[in-house]
């Protein structure tokens, strides 16, 4: 199509478009020193608001700092109960860790009994312990077991012996982190009991666990028992939390015996987890959800918060360094498994003493637990002929006792290194033993009673097949191939004597 403008209608550059027509007449109308005061008018503008926005700031900070003491212990409180609840949400979240770490370290034929397991422990744990839990661990004054303030019913901090309490805490937040430990507890033992556990005993035993036993022990740490009253110390639970997961699982393993093919000729024989890409997912669930664990049991928002955080850092990441190395000189190839469980064997073992170690002392405490934990695994499973599947009882009873010991070495104030002298070490040792004791009995008097009474024990076929299908009736794997071996897979119940006496794994 041809043009029909001139040469005259066609703009000479761009001043000249037509848009820029109401400009021109503005710009004819006014000299050039008005044009200029535009951009520095508009220049004060900017500059000014600055300042005023400075001077709000500047305001504020000043009404902050010059505030009453009530104000400022009221805004200090406001941020330890919203600390302590993203803490206990971080620590709730663990619960997917074990999930995920328990059920990649199985066969997938249990997958879908260990998830609901880890599920519903929790669920468990919330109910028995805001029923009578938190009362039996905080309530009254009783050095040995508390009591009084049921199903949370008191809203005054004395019932629960905690005065003087953190400053603006709820008792319903301290209540929620509370439960998200006694969750954790009873999590410990659904490892080492997994793949052969009827799921109606795992049940009761957890509610029992979490309702009567932890809460006891606990009390006597951090209730105003007898044991913090003596002056052993464990700030966020390696003994509390994790040795009494750790003793009620080693008891619960070694009355339920070896899953069918784990021994042959009284050699342990390898039952490989079928999904290792879930079970580091759950080590890294895990690893974070211990930053609200340990810092959370600061219960405040303070300074100290984030050198807790350090120190349990470099314990676990010291951990996972020293069982790579460790498992890869003993065994000649570098372990996934051992990594994680290094990891974790570190992190339970800062816990008890997180808050008063230093950096250096987070760092040996670490490795320590990085060695420990690769050989009690082939001491527990090798000598004691105890089968764990997913390595708790290495991980938290062991590290959990080897934490708890570190505070009376390597504690900044009383630690023996550090020219305390011996009496914390004999206070931790105490508490090691009396935790360690009760929890033992407490688990054998439980185990026994279910396997007299209910059979803790499901029958040879369901184990063959797979408590997916004989507890649960579904598969956690649907419509994916299976390799064809009754023992590794979904199977087949159709297994005979042979199979059996040659190892097979299960």
């Amino acid at each position: 199509m041809i043009s029909t403008r001139t040469k005259k209608d066609v703009p000479h550059g761009l001043w000249d478009a037509p848009y820029w027509q109401p400009f021109r007449v503005i710009a004819r109308s006014f000299s050039g020193f008005w044009l200029a005061c535009i951009p520095l008018a508009a220049i004060i503008t900017i500059v000014w608001n600055k300042a005023v926005v400075a001077q709000n700031a500047e305001i504020k900070i000043l009404e902050i700092t010059e505030a009453t003491p009530e104000a400022i212990i009221q805004l200090q409180g406001t941020l330890n109960a919203i600390w302590v609840l993203i803490a206990a949400i971080l620590v709730i979240f663990m619960n997917a860790g074990f999930g995920m770490l328990e059920t990649g370290f199985c066969r997938q034929k249990n997958a879908v009994n260990i998830l609901t397991k880890n599920l519903i422990v929790f669920a468990l744990a919330t109910i028995a312990y805001w029923a009578i839990g938190f009362s039996l661990m905080f309530g009254g004054t009783n050095a040995i077991i508390g009591s009084g303030g049921w199903f949370l019913g008191s809203q005054d901090p004395a019932t629960y012996n905690l005065t003087p309490f953190p400053v603006g805490l709820p008792i319903s937040v301290f209540f929620l982190f509370q439960v998200a430990f006694a969750g954790t507890a009873a999590t410990i033992v659904s490892g080492a009991v997994a793949e052969r556990i009827k799921f109606v005993d795992f049940l009761v035993f957890s509610l029992i666990l979490v309702g009567i036993a932890y809460p006891i022990t606990g009390h006597w740490v951090w209730g105003g028992g007898w044991l913090g009253s003596l002056g052993f110390k464990d700030f966020a639970g390696s003994s509390v939390v994790h040795s009494v997961g750790g003793w009620a699982a080693l008891v619960g393993a070694a009355v339920l015996g070896p899953r069918m093919g784990k021994y042959v000729d009284g050699r342990p024989q390898a039952i490989p987890g079928h999904n290792m890409s879930i079970a580091t997912l759950g080590c890294l669930i895990l690893w974070i959800g211990w930053f609200g664990f340990n810092p959370g049991s600061q219960l405040a928002a303070d300074s100290h918060v984030p050198y807790i955080a350090v120190t349990t850092n470099l314990a676990g990441a010291m951990g996972g360094i020293v069982a790579l190395f460790v498992s890869w000189a003993k065994d000649k190839k570098p372990d996934l498994s051992m990594v994680i469980n290094g990891i974790l064997a570190g992190l339970v073992g800062i816990t008890a003493g997180c808050e008063g170690v230093s950096y250096w002392g987070a760092v040996i405490i670490g490795a320590v637990a990085g060695v420990l934990v690769v050989y009690a695994v082939g001491f527990i499973d090798g000598v004691l002929k105890i089968d764990d599947p997913v390595g708790a009882i290495s991980v938290h009873l062991v590290n959990g006792i080897w934490g708890t010991f570190a505070v009376g070495l390597f504690n900044t104030e009383v630690g023996l290194f550090y020219g305390g002298g011996i009496g914390q070490l004999i206070n931790q040792i105490i508490g090691i033993v009396a935790i360690g004791l009760f929890t033992l009995v407490f688990s054998v008097a439980v185990w026994t009673v279910l396997k007299s009474t209910l059979g803790i024990r499901v029958s040879r076929e369901e184990e063959i097949l797979g408590l997916d299908i004989g507890e649960h009736g579904m598969e956690a794997y649907h419509g994916f191939v299976k390799e064809p071996d009754g023992f590794a897979g979904m199977g087949s119940s159709s297994v005979n004597e042979s199979d059996l006496s040659t190892g097979a794994k299960m």
